[in-house]
């Protein structure tokens, strides 16, 4: 059996090799380093993809995050709500903007930010509404959009995990993630469903004055060489970068497929097991592309489970471990651990089993009967 990998880069690399090395030596070819034709090319190709009308590109996914919501002028001390179930760069931009950050709890089934919290936390302060789609699952952003529109918050998408994942609403039409809000972001880190071969990052949004501030946001505050117009920062996303997304990005769709399909069988190998709530699969699954496989195990030894699939070298992982709320960094009387019931059971029972392009029958089959062989005992 192949040596299982939490995500298996050099495998994918190896399948379109070719396509990447070419577009790569494009690049050393002309010396368009920052800003090149690559960069530009895979922006229309990522904004036909998305089906959004601009996609600005960037140095990594927080400082999409951070960009987006400078694009927005939100002021010290506006309240901006998101969930205390994600990683750390969700909130750290808004408290690096010195904004209030407002973490709410997330829901059990999906492990998204919980509707019901969303409202109960709004105060006249509130000015955004940050929702995360974790894990690669799509947030209930139909929910959210109606109450952004009553109290006239914006809508900060966090998509760096759910590229390619579809929402959709009561009328039946659907919208990829990260382009229904006033605003979204992504990341294409290495290990992402779309990741490049080292840093970058994009903004998505429909609005043509945003995008305008934001262009200029990502290069300086600039549209015009030395004619600072707003202020800004150094993030670009770099063509050799570019040229990596410009190669893989055709493959985007079978690389998620990949993803559920793998996901599928896991799930079914763990159907009807007592200490295990898999992640929920419908038969179309284009709301949820896997960016993890996240097992909730229940009246057992998590850490224990974790331990002993390290021990057969399987990688696994516990995405996350700490709730922001107990961060040191984020610590906050306004919080109290009552308002948490549900992050604080998940970092209890969460464990993400390898999910990458690559996975085989084999492998899988390992994984699982490892795993069941543990909660056996």
């Amino acid at each position: 059996m192949k040596k299982i990998q939490m995500v298996d880069l050099k495998s994918q690399y190896e399948k379109i090799k070719e396509t990447v090395n070419s577009s790569i030596q494009e690049v050393l070819d002309t010396n368009t380093y920052i800003n090149g034709p690559l960069v530009h090319q895979f922006q229309k190709n990522l904004e036909e993809y998305l089906d959004v009308k601009h996609v600005i590109p960037c140095a990594n996914g927080t400082d999409a995050l951070q960009i987006a919501m400078m694009g927005l002028d939100l002021k010290p001390g506006d309240e901006v709500i998101t969930a205390d179930f994600t990683f750390a760069a969700t909130v750290e931009v808004i408290a690096l903007l010195q904004l209030t950050p407002v973490l709410v709890d997330v829901d059990l089934f999906n492990m998204n930010i919980s509707i019901d919290a969303i409202k109960k936390a709004i105060t006249p302060k509130t000015k955004a509404i940050v929702p995360v789609h974790l894990f690669g699952r799509a947030a209930n952003m139909e929910a959210i959009m109606a109450i952004a529109k009553e109290n006239n918050l914006y809508v900060i998408e966090d998509n760096a995990q759910a590229i390619g994942a579809n929402c959709k609403f009561s009328d039946g039409t659907k919208k990829k993630a990260g382009t229904i809000g006033h605003v979204g972001s992504t990341s294409f880190f290495p290990s992402k469903n779309l990741g490049c071969y080292g840093d970058g990052g994009a903004i998505f949004t429909n609005d043509d004055q945003l995008a305008h501030k934001i262009r200029g946001i990502v290069n300086h505050g600039m549209y015009e060489r030395y004619h600072h117009d707003v202020v800004g920062v150094n993030s670009r996303l770099d063509s050799i970068q570019a040229a990596v997304l410009n190669a893989k990005l055709p493959f985007l769709n079978q690389y998620n497929l990949a993803r559920q399909n793998a996901a599928r069988k896991y799930s079914a190998a763990f159907e009807g097991q007592k200490n295990i709530i898999a992640p929920s699969i419908c038969d179309v699954c284009d709301c949820h592309v896997f960016h993890q496989y996240t097992l909730r195990i229940i009246d057992a030894d998590r850490n224990g489970l974790m331990q002993h699939l390290l021990d057969k070298g399987i990688p696994c992982a516990i995405y996350y471990p700490i709730p922001l709320h107990s961060q040191k960094a984020y610590i906050d009387p306004r919080y109290k651990e009552e308002d948490f019931p549900v992050t604080n059971q998940l970092v209890k029972e969460v464990i993400s089993l390898p999910m990458h392009t690559e996975l085989d029958d084999e492998q899988i089959k390992f994984i699982t009967d490892s795993v069941l062989e543990f909660l056996k005992k």
